[in-house]
């Protein structure tokens, strides 16, 4: 298996502390978001396929797990959040299930858009938790936000959520991505939500790190506010959470690891305040040389937003060449 799989532990806004399994190759996706923090999608598809070893999956996150623990970091849950769409790999059950034989519980961040395919809420449901995207009731807005491939359809998409929330026995949570100016319709997403059968809490966020699309602007406080407020009318506030823009440190870093793979794994998926990667590897008493020495090597770049600076993964592109950043959940 070329590269690793296996990143973090990161602070996860939603999670707590997750270790995170990367199971598809950047940027393999039924999506292109224009607010993606992994960027554009450079393999835009449906069909499922196998992408890496499962069992070699399970070997590379039990060694960061070990790794992680080691380093006296506690983490909550193991999390298949990669650069694609995580339902895309055909092997995503037997994933699940080797993963959670690790002592962990295993949550699945999926965009929820093949979840009409039974093979796929069949694999889904050995996962502990599984957080669906809905970011728009609306099919003209949701093929300009969230850019579908073509062979999508969206009331397809709406209809396999609503099944898979019928069927699924784990903990069920959604996510809702609020762009300013978009013009999202949250009273029709209110009535979406409260019909899909033991949803456990409605998570609203906002653009937090650089999108794929420059145009893409996060909402102001006051609008998140107001949407909190409406989805809590239908859903009642103990089940709406609006997340905050930006999580905390990250756990510590073992002096013994793959440092450099470390840093890359994390930025890969989850693009680095500057401020919060110091901190990072302060913890596991090292320099900024490092990240240095990964940006003339062309591996990381350094990108403004919101008056931060934020360390992005480089990939290569489809012909081999260093392509533009693909800056992902």
């Amino acid at each position: 298996m070329a590269g690793s799989v296996a990143f973090g532990p990161v602070s996860s806004r939603r999670l707590g502390v997750s270790l995170g399994a990367n199971n598809i190759p950047a940027k393999t996706c039924t999506y292109s978001c224009v607010y993606c923090q992994v960027g554009k999608t450079s393999r835009l598809c449906t069909e499922r396929r196998a992408f890496f070893d499962a069992h070699e999956v399970a070997v590379q996150v039990a060694d960061k797990l070990r790794s992680a623990r080691t380093a006296g970091a506690k983490v909550d849950y193991i999390t298949l959040v990669p650069d694609g769409e995580p339902t895309l790999d055909i092997k995503l059950g037997e994933e699940i299930r080797l993963l959670r034989g690790l002592g962990l519980p295993v949550a699945v961040i999926t965009n929820a858009s093949l979840l009409w395919r039974a093979a796929v809420r069949e694999d889904l449901a050995g996962a502990d938790l599984v957080s669906v995207k809905v970011d728009a009731l609306d099919s003209g807005l949701w093929r300009r936000i969230n850019r579908p491939h073509p062979n999508l359809a969206f009331g397809r998409v709406l209809d396999g959520i609503e099944e898979f929330a019928r069927g699924f026995k784990g903990r069920l949570i959604s996510e809702t991505m609020i762009i300013g100016r978009a013009g999202q319709d949250f009273n029709a997403l209110a009535d979406f939500l409260d019909r899909l059968e033991g949803l456990e809490m409605a998570y609203v966020s906002t653009i937090t790190r650089p999108p794929a699309e420059a145009w893409a602007s996060p909402a102001s406080e006051g609008s998140l506010k107001a949407i909190g407020a409406t989805l809590s009318r239908t859903l009642g506030g103990e089940r709406v959470s609006i997340l905050p823009r930006h999580e905390g440190d990250l756990p510590a870093l073992s002096a013994i690891d793959d440092v450099e793979g470390s840093v890359l794994g994390i930025v890969a998926v989850q693009p680095l305040r500057e401020d919060v990667l110091k901190s990072y590897l302060m913890k596991a008493g090292l320099d900024w040389e490092v990240v240095e020495k990964l940006i003339v090597a062309n591996k990381i770049r350094a990108t403004q937003f919101c008056g931060q600076r934020y360390l992005q993964r480089i990939f290569e592109d489809v012909g081999g060449q260093a392509g533009r950043q693909r800056v992902k959940r």
